[in-house]
């Protein structure tokens, strides 16, 4: 079977929900025996593209350097490419891409779209880019051989939007294994055990700047705790800007830049309480790897965390900060002590990326023509 898939920046070490979904996929069909090709963009790679990464192949297509553009003309030249080239299944991911599930479809390609959330409820886009957004989720959903989601509480969207049933196939998290080294702790003056985290994109939707505020009102400084805010820094972004200034002279609080491997290990292994206080997930796979190492964990009582099942008093309203600042400066009168090793199978068990894997390559196979 051959697999082209597009709507992504790429992997390994890109981030996002999207590209960690795809590099924890497509090698396993690899291994599978699969086929899989990914299109991706050249400009999110600090050097040249590698031809191939655990079996898959990478191809890099032109996308322009504009968060406007960038998805919906690389993912046109993809469309066309896989015209060319005629892959088993062309998959594309997230609404945006699905844009072009009809002409992929007028091009005679299988086409599979995975919905990851509804992205024009991003608060970074104006008028125009929600209206795209919208149309692609109406162009992928209806055109798409096949429709994929992530979350029941994007199933029931598609159900009551289109009248139309998916493929739900959640996120996953990695097999991991928590570590006992500390040196990127100690080299950053981390004392484990006491510090807040979060790790995602600097967005506006993440809310980071809810969570420098409710820190520094928890008076947890005060008792030596710290907030470590793991997430790319390009200096490009006015919210990074935003962001950067609200903790310019705030010391016990570290914006890290994009961590990962043997670092982002240790920072989760030895975290006292991660936070995810964002206004719109699709399915978080953030917290998700944070539930697989056993921490305790605080987030907004947005539908899709709302969908993981977490411990009584874990959320809080979104956007109260009030309501967060007396979650967050409860660790100090609850200590964490021992990690949650049941909670972290139950979250490993269910959110397994071999099944997912599988699964996945299930909704591709219906889609093959029967073998004589």
């Amino acid at each position: 079977m051959y697999v082209m898939v597009a709507g992504l920046r790429g992997f390994p070490d890109i981030q996002g929900g999207i590209e960690t979904h795809c590099m924890h996929l497509y090698p396993r069909m690899v291994a599978s025996g699969a086929r899989v090709e990914v299109i991706v963009r050249p400009r999110y790679y600090e050097n040249t593209v590698p031809t191939q990464w655990q079996g898959v192949s990478f191809t890099p297509l032109f996308s322009p350097n504009s968060s406007k553009l960038e998805t919906i003309v690389h993912t046109l030249l993809a469309t066309l490419y896989a015209a060319w080239k005629r892959p088993d299944v062309f998959h594309l991911h997230a609404v945006g891409p699905g844009i072009w599930a009809p002409l992929a479809r007028l091009f005679g390609l299988k086409v599979v779209v995975t919905h990851h959330g509804p992205d024009y409820d991003r608060e970074k886009w104006g008028k125009f880019a929600r209206y795209t957004l919208l149309l692609g989720e109406r162009f992928g959903m209806r055109w798409a051989n096949a429709r994929i989601v992530i979350s029941k509480t994007i199933d029931r969207l598609v159900q009551a939007s289109y009248r139309l049933d998916s493929h739900l196939i959640p996120n996953g998290v990695p097999k991991v294994h928590p570590v006992s080294t500390r040196a990127w702790l100690d080299a950053h003056d981390v004392v484990p055990g006491k510090y807040l985290l979060q790790v995602s994109r600097l967005v506006p939707e993440k809310r980071q700047l809810d969570l420098v505020e409710a820190f520094l009102a928890s008076k947890l400084a005060a008792a030596g705790w710290r907030l470590l805010i793991v997430g790319a820094l390009d200096g490009k972004d006015a919210y990074e800007d935003e962001v950067r200034a609200a903790v310019d002279s705030h010391p016990e609080i570290l914006l890290t830049g994009f961590q990962t491997g043997e670092a982002l290990a240790e920072i989760l292994t030895h975290c006292g309480a991660f936070v995810l206080p964002s206004s719109h997930e699709g399915l978080p796979i953030a917290l998700l790897e944070a539930l697989s190492y056993g921490l305790r964990v605080f987030a907004s009582d947005i539908p899709a965390n709302l969908e993981i099942e977490l411990k009584r008093g874990s959320f809080y309203p979104v956007a109260d900060v009030p309501a967060l600042t007396k979650l967050v400066a409860g660790v100090i009168d609850t200590p964490w002590g021992e990690l949650d090793r049941a909670g972290a199978l139950a979250i490993a068990r269910t959110y397994d990326w071999d099944l997912i894997a599988e699964t996945t390559l299930g909704v591709y196979r219906d889609l093959l023509p029967v073998q004589g």
